[in-house]
């Protein structure tokens, strides 16, 4: 819990008649933006409440009872009334029960998702209690045990023989009766479980013509899990579309879902899409776990100069900023932190996106259809008649959504969105190869940040090397720019899956639109003349600012040379 929820938590600390001093707030929450520490933990750290105390103040404000200690042990029918992969994955313990209403201590009592789930599957009342969260973790595995299950040993446990191989020997009823077998619910479950464990971004479900593939994407690379049965493709895929709410007998056109489940207490959302293919119907679940992603401007890793810029174009109320660089490099977590930043009572934030990737409390989110008309374009429309200050667009994809964007700039607000271009320059000539007059770009843009996602070294199986010559000179360095200082690189060890990286970091190519660079787009300068002149002013290209933390050790070359 204290890993999560700096916002909710920095809420009720700063209202209220026992409200923290707001020096000694802010200046926690300055340690928890420069240190990543959650801001609970800064809090108590800094001297400013006990953990108890905290406990108090967080059962207060969302309304739940508070225990101190967890002692002793539930008795045995209570125990019964959750399953052990119940307790594990929705992160509770039952406490007590009163009146037919379960009380239930929570390792998260501000996933509401869990009162919601566990009311429905146990067919009564649910309130949540709040206590130490360490106290309930080391109770919940006391109680129901640690789930040992591995995917080889279920998948020894399953008999491929019972499932149909063929699709096109299989009705919509035996789908539903397939997806609904405890093997391959088990089966599935362990599946996203292990991928939310392992912190991957995407699952990849994949039929050939005598195999099933299941990857993951850890840190922009794949890895493959143990495949299962190629016979297990159809019921496992049906299992998912259950899961998701699509369609298990359309298996001809590709389908768009949801899935939200709660797993080791912490609530994820995934976003499904299935594609029909050759050999069965691909599916991919992309991650959307809000409590690994930090939206926060402070956990970024901007270089001072960027954060410095952005936080200028935030205080602006007007104008068009543009986040830019290819799939999953992190753009919207970028526009989600910095609207994160300004989100307060007094401001009014609308977004389009498609589709909203994390439900944040103060924002009004619009997921758009172009199906039933609902567009990028024709949804900021529709915002400029909502009285916002603030609009968010997720990507502009044509004239209309960019003539509209610009139009909601004049009109004085400021407009984020996103575009797919190799650099930051490349935006503006994107914007009028789009057919956007140049004065209009010129007199509404104020700032382009594009940026990549590369791998960090491992930390634990880190260790300098001397790289040679024509490593360097394939990086553009001079060897006499490198002097003594030591290249890092990873061994590769079990943390790291022996590839020797482990998590991501982003590199930045901030472009602010100056005079003189808005002179060079009224003239219809290439890209070529506006990167110049960028440099000129001041701006690291995204292989400058990637060399930048190979020389710190945080990356490696061949990570820059790929990405940049």
């Amino acid at each position: 819990m204290f890993e999560t929820h700096n916002q909710a938590i920095r809420e009720l600390l700063g209202r209220g008649p026992a409200a923290l001093d707001a020096a000694a707030l802010e200046a926690a929450a300055a340690e928890h933006e420069a240190t990543g520490k959650p801001l609970a933990l800064a809090v108590v750290d800094a001297g400013l409440l006990t953990v108890p105390e905290l406990l108090t103040r967080i059962a207060a404000y969302l309304g739940c009872r508070h225990v101190p200690a967890v002692t002793g042990g539930p008795a045995p029918e209570l125990l019964a009334l959750l399953t052990p992969e119940q307790a594990r994955d929705y992160g509770v313990l039952p406490l007590a029960e009163e009146g037919g209403a379960v009380e239930l201590l929570a390792v998260d009592p501000f996933n509401h998702q869990v009162v919601d789930d566990l009311a429905f599957a146990l067919g009564r009342e649910v309130r949540l209690v709040v206590g130490p969260p360490s106290e309930i973790e080391a109770a919940i595995l006391r109680h129901y045990g640690e789930d040992h299950t591995r995917l080889e040993d279920l998948l020894a446990e399953i008999q491929p023989e019972g499932y149909a191989a063929t699709e096109d020997a299989v009705t919509a009823h035996d789908l539903e009766a397939m997806a609904g077998q405890a093997p391959i619910i088990r089966f599935v479950n362990l599946v996203l479980a292990q991928a939310i464990r392992d912190q991957a971004s995407d699952i990849h479900f994949e039929p050939f013509e005598h195999e099933f593939k299941i990857r993951y994407r850890i840190d922009g690379a794949l890895y493959e899990v143990p495949p299962p049965p190629r016979a297990l493709a159809l019921p496992v895929t049906s299992r998912i579309k259950v899961l998701a709410n699509l369609n298990i007998a359309e298996r001809r056109v590709a389908q768009d879902g949801r899935i939200k489940i709660t797993l080791a207490g912490r609530a994820v959302d995934l976003r499904v899409s299935t594609l029909p293919t050759t050999f069965g119907e691909s599916v991919v679940l992309r991650v959307l776990d809000q409590s690994a992603v930090q939206l926060d401007i402070g956990q970024l890793g901007l270089p001072d100069d960027v954060r410095s810029g952005l936080e200028d174009i935030l205080r602006r109320p007007n104008g068009i900023f543009i986040v830019t660089g290819p799939t999953g490099s992190g753009k919207t977590t970028t526009l989600y932190s910095g609207l994160r930043a300004i989100n307060s009572p007094e401001m009014k934030l609308l977004t389009a996106e498609d589709p909203v990737e994390y439900e944040i409390d103060g924002i009004m989110q619009v997921p758009v259809n172009p199906q039933i008309g609902l567009t990028f374009a024709t949804a900021l429309r529709a915002f400029l008649r909502q009285d916002p200050d603030v609009i968010m667009v997720g990507e502009i994809r044509d004239l209309e959504t960019a003539q509209v964007a610009i139009q909601a700039s004049l009109t004085g607000h400021l407009v984020f969105s996103t575009l797919h271009t190799n650099d930051a320059p490349g935006a503006v000539t994107r914007l009028i190869d789009m057919g956007v007059e140049p004065f209009l770009i010129a007199s509404t843009l104020e700032a382009v940040l594009a940026q990549r996602l590369v791998r960090r070294i491992c930390v634990n199986c880190r260790e300098p090397y001397a790289p040679d010559d024509a490593l360097l000179q394939q990086a553009g360095v001079a060897r006499a720019a490198v002097g003594d200082r030591p290249f890092y690189r990873g061994r590769g060890c079990p943390r790291c899956h022996r590839t020797g990286y482990h998590g991501r970091l982003g590199i930045f190519e901030w472009l602010r639109l100056t005079e003189p660079v808005r002179e060079l787009v009224l003239a219809r300068a290439p890209t070529l003349d506006l990167r110049r002149q960028a440099m000129r002013q001041g701006m690291r290209t995204l292989r400058d600012d990637g060399l930048r933390a190979v020389l710190d050790g945080e990356t490696t070359i061949d990570e820059i040379l790929q990405y940049t």
